[in-house]
């Protein structure tokens, strides 16, 4: 992240991980990863007011999606509620842009494909060019597609199992969206709103079948 205002408290909780992270002057002074499945609400705000300071920060960075419904929310109002009472700055970035950086800087050459479970069997897909620089639009996918559709760009990220279980000899790179890998993203994919983006229309209805906002 260039730019970087000198304390922000990143949050991810959009798939199996809970993550937490506080960056200060370009480096990460404190950080908790837990792959939890579930249970993000119960844990997430222990652990930042584990962090310095309880995690208080002038500039917040949350995992907006695709990912789990329900992770999402949680990250996302934490992110908010914690904004509002500290007077904070709140940026939202992608999950698959954050995994697509740690590949990256990870010494992965050529392009990839970041795919993290989605709903109805399907995977959410994006493809990176290195930078990390996006190649195309978010897509939801079902695994025949999103292998039909792989190309030459090597897969990575959680959704690859999926893919797996139909081409068993797949090379492909499990992973999961860790808040202490945003310090390698570039500034243009850290400043999405923070709302949700769910990659698919969400299962769950408002009365009246309005879909949550």
């Amino acid at each position: 992240m260039t730019h970087a205002p000198a304390r922000t408290l990143v949050i991810d909780t959009a798939t199996a991980a809970c993550s937490i992270a506080l960056i200060e002057d370009g480096a990460v002074i404190a950080a908790e990863h837990r792959e939890v499945g579930r249970g993000h609400a119960e844990q997430l705000l222990p652990m930042i007011a584990g962090l310095p300071d309880g995690g208080r920060a002038a500039h917040i960075l949350v995992d907006v999606g695709p990912g789990s419904f329900t992770g999402l929310r949680v990250g996302i109002a934490a992110a908010r509620g914690l904004a509002l009472g500290w007077d904070a700055e709140v940026r939202g970035y992608s999950s698959l842009s954050l995994i697509a950086a740690a590949v990256f800087a990870a010494g992965r050459t050529g392009d990839i494909a970041v795919m993290l479970e989605g709903g109805h069997g399907e995977v959410f897909v994006q493809g990176f060019a290195p930078g990390p620089a996006p190649l195309d639009a978010l897509a939801s996918l079902k695994p025949e597609a999103a292998l039909a559709a792989l190309g030459d760009r090597y897969p990575v990220g959680n959704g690859v199992r999926w893919l797996q279980q139909i081409a068993p000899d797949l090379d492909a790179q499990p992973a999961l969206p860790d808040a202490a890998n945003a310090l390698l993203l570039p500034a243009a994919l850290a400043t999405l709103p923070p709302r949700p983006l769910y990659g698919r229309a969400p299962d769950a209805k408002l009365p009246g079948g309005k879909v949550p906002a």
